[in-house]
């Protein structure tokens, strides 16, 4: 499974020819998202899913994308999330079906919905920092966790270069019920979190908090 992010023009049946284009190199969709809207340029970024047979060069998904007129392949990586992309609805459906929980279930699908690598609630009400939660292939944080706290309001965040496990990473966070619990996602090697992203960041935060409290 692979990601792309493109830009693409945001305009009628643009998303059509992209995905025409794949189809000829046989490459299999499995699901698309409109991440961001740039009306500034009438372009919009695009995420999308897809699965090519055995024998099919990867490279050849980037090449059919860069066939097609004013689209712009910006991301493309490996795909380990699953078979599909969580959307923030479903995210908020499993936190609304239980809201004791509704914290634990943000961050556990904060990386399918955001399309990351890890996710981590740090909780530092009490003399240190301590992580509360973690996904797999979550790293250790060591001191640096101390240093993001406290967190008004959700942000991306600079990797510290010098720590092995972060360095490679970019960074969003949210804060959670206070300013001194934060949830951390990461995303090894890029691409950076948009602008719309921490703003659904945000709003998923406020939500998980909010139906955590008619628990």
């Amino acid at each position: 499974m692979f990601l792309l992010r493109l830009i693409i023009p945001d305009r009628p049946g643009s998303l059509g020819t992209v995905a025409t284009a794949l189809g000829e190199v046989n490459a299999d969709i499995h699901a698309i998202e409109i991440v961001e809207h740039r009306r500034e340029n009438g372009t919009a970024v695009d995420d999308i899913v897809v699965d090519v047979p055995t024998g099919v060069l990867p490279d050849r998904l980037v090449s059919a994308c860069n066939s097609v007129a004013d689209v712009e392949v910006i991301w493309f990586s490996r795909y380990g999330a699953g078979g599909g992309l969580h959307m923030d609805l479903e995210a908020v459906e499993q936190m609304t079906s239980a809201p004791a929980d509704a914290i634990d279930i943000l961050v556990e699908q904060s990386p399918a919905v955001l399309h990351a690598d890890w996710a981590a609630l740090l909780d530092g009400t009490g003399s240190e920092v301590k992580v509360a939660l973690e996904t797999s292939a979550t790293p250790e944080f060591g001191d640096v966790a101390a240093t993001w706290l406290p967190l008004k309001k959700a942000t991306t965040m600079a990797s510290p270069m010098e720590h092995k496990g972060l360095a490679e990473s970019v960074l969003v966070a949210a804060p959670l019920e206070s300013d001194r619990r934060m949830l951390v996602i990461g995303r090894r090697g890029g691409p950076e979190f948009l602008a719309s992203e921490v703003a659904r960041l945000s709003y998923l935060a406020s939500l998980a908090v909010t139906i955590r409290a008619t628990a």
